[in-house]
């Protein structure tokens, strides 16, 4: 799955990046697609990603240039630092006790490389950029977990990724105007903070106007499948109305129980294909899914 961009902002932009696992890398794709000449740092070990998905990481790998180095080695430092001297910004997602270790901290870093950019991604921000975390436990923290159900996705990594490559790009600006490097810490447990945001506002809690209060903002059971229902503008609820033989609903008339059910009866009694039609005839946002 090549990710492409028409436009290519850090094109001559030279990135290494310490980063493994998902977030990091996942930073890095989309950073190369935007033009940039990226250098991924490995330990001997290998990045863990090649193990838990040989699918991702084949896809996060895809044209990378990588190097194994041992950072705790000096000869493995010697080499790191040859290509920090010709790098813009360094990616890493070291706790930032670990960095210190390796003497890959902010200050050590403005000594070594002044003109040099530091992200770090870090679970937590601030203070708590040492404490022990991952996805599930960032998504759990800001209500993304419901019961007992692990989530469909790695949010918090994904969102960190969008957040780190923007990080970078707000680097490399910094840079042009001042001529220095500038430190930017992007923490995954505020990434997912930030997809959590309308469940915050109250938008998607249950029972709310996109948690299930509005009939034409819901998931059904239809003959042979599921229908994923999205006609929540004034428009697009009369055309669901019409659609469904119930009239053209108005805004009001969809928080009632009784439209609740007509748009169940309705559905239920419909095939995936017929749902289908009905959604091209009418220009509803419709999407049939399988049971």
């Amino acid at each position: 799955m090549p990710l492409k961009f028409s436009v290519k902002p850090l094109q001559g932009v030279r990135i290494v990046s310490l980063a493994l696992n998902l977030p990091g890398p996942a930073a890095l794709w989309r950073l190369r697609a935007m033009g940039a000449r990226c250098t991924k740092v490995d330990p001997p070990a290998g990045d863990p990603m090649r193990l838990y998905s040989p699918a991702a990481f084949a896809d996060l790998s895809a044209g990378l240039k990588a190097v194994t180095l041992d950072l705790k080695a000096a000869a493995g430092q010697a080499k790191l630092h040859k290509l920090l001297a010709q790098a813009d910004v360094l990616l890493t997602s070291f706790r930032p006790s670990a960095l210190t270790k390796l003497g890959l901290d902010a200050k050590s870093l403005k000594r070594a490389h002044p003109a040099l950019s530091l992200v770090t991604i870090v679970g937590a921000p601030g203070a708590r950029a040492e404490e022990p975390g991952h996805d599930l436990t960032y998504q759990a923290e800001v209500g993304l977990v419901a019961d007992l159900a692990v989530p469909p996705s790695l949010l918090a990594d994904m969102a960190g990724a969008l957040a780190a490559s923007e990080a970078v790009l707000q680097a490399v600006l910094a840079q042009r105007a001042s001529g220095k490097g500038v430190r930017l810490e992007v923490a995954l447990s505020e990434a997912a903070r930030w997809l959590a945001l309308p469940r915050h506002w109250g938008l998607t809690a249950p029972g709310q106007l996109l948690g299930g209060a509005h009939a034409g903002y819901r998931v059904y059971p239809c003959k042979n499948g599921r229908v994923a229902l999205a006609a929540l503008e004034p428009h697009f609820a009369a055309g669901l109305g019409r659609a469904f033989g119930l009239g053209p609903l108005t805004p009001e008339a969809c928080l009632l129980p009784a439209t609740h059910d007509a748009v169940a009866a309705f559905v239920a009694r419909q095939t995936r294909a017929q749902l289908d039609r009905l959604a091209t005839a009418h220009d509803l946002p419709l999407l049939t899914l399988p049971a």
